[in-house]
């Protein structure tokens, strides 16, 4: 198996010098966003680990990297916003429905910029990221400035951890490549582990309803229904 991924590392280091690779970066860096098993972080350090400690092929890396992610999450964000209004209708068509939506607004709005800048650290979190804020109507102007912040961050610590193997072993840049990933997968354990924590003490749950508090047309007629409304419908909705 060490000698396919060395194999393998020469034929992608024969490729650092042609423009398909950088496109390569940027296409898969920017499907992430819609597609969550693209490998854009895998990419990106293993593109760093062959260029080894050549700062401005890594910078160029980090830039084409942000590039591509941030223009996928745009696109993303795009179709929410655009699809959003149809699935947040039917969303919101009962009264636990209702209560639902106003859970999920408060949170985009309590930790929103969070959720655009680090969700992409999590599984799927781009994807999830980019259709809720859009959905929920954060503005172009926020999601782009957050967007951007949080494209530039993931893309230099991609490129770093890459870097990190490749100096480690230059001459043998598939060792390079197991090192880079062994210290990916422990930062994304421990990001994990962070999240689970956070969860589990300090997230609020998801309302649940009293079917007992929602009153039917036999208990209030119309207005029965109109105190319904007003019972679960945030200050957002109105």
């Amino acid at each position: 198996m060490f000698e396919l991924l060395s194999r393998i590392t020469e034929v992608l280091q024969g490729m650092l010098g042609s423009p398909w690779l950088w496109l390569v970066v940027l296409a898969v860096a920017a499907l992430d966003a819609l597609l969550p098993f693209m490998p854009s972080e895998t990419t990106v350090i293993t593109v760093a680990v062959l260029i080894g400690p050549d700062l401005p092929m890594l910078s160029a890396l980090a830039a084409t990297a942000a590039i591509g992610a941030l223009a996928g999450d745009c696109l993303s964000h795009g179709i929410g916003r655009r699809a959003g209004p149809a699935v947040l209708a039917r969303l919101q068509r009962d009264a636990r429905g209702q209560a639902r939506y106003a859970w999920a607004r408060r949170q985009v709005d309590r930790n929103g910029a969070l959720l655009i800048v680090a969700g992409r650290y999590l599984p799927g979190g781009r994807v999830a990221s980019g259709l809720a804020t859009g959905s929920m109507g954060v503005c172009w102007a926020r999601f782009v400035t957050l967007d951007l912040l949080g494209t530039i961050l993931w893309s230099v610590y991609s490129v770093i951890i890459g870097c990190i193997g490749g100096a480690g072993f230059a001459d043998e840049p598939a060792k390079g490549l197991l090192l880079s990933f062994g210290i990916g997968l422990l930062l994304m354990g421990f990001i994990e582990v962070a999240r689970r924590l956070r969860s589990r003490y300090g997230a609020q749950p998801v309302p649940v309803l009293d079917p007992g508090a929602v009153r039917g047309p036999a208990d209030g007629g119309a207005g029965g229904r109109a105190g319904r409304g007003r019972a679960h419908l945030s200050k957002v909705d109105r």
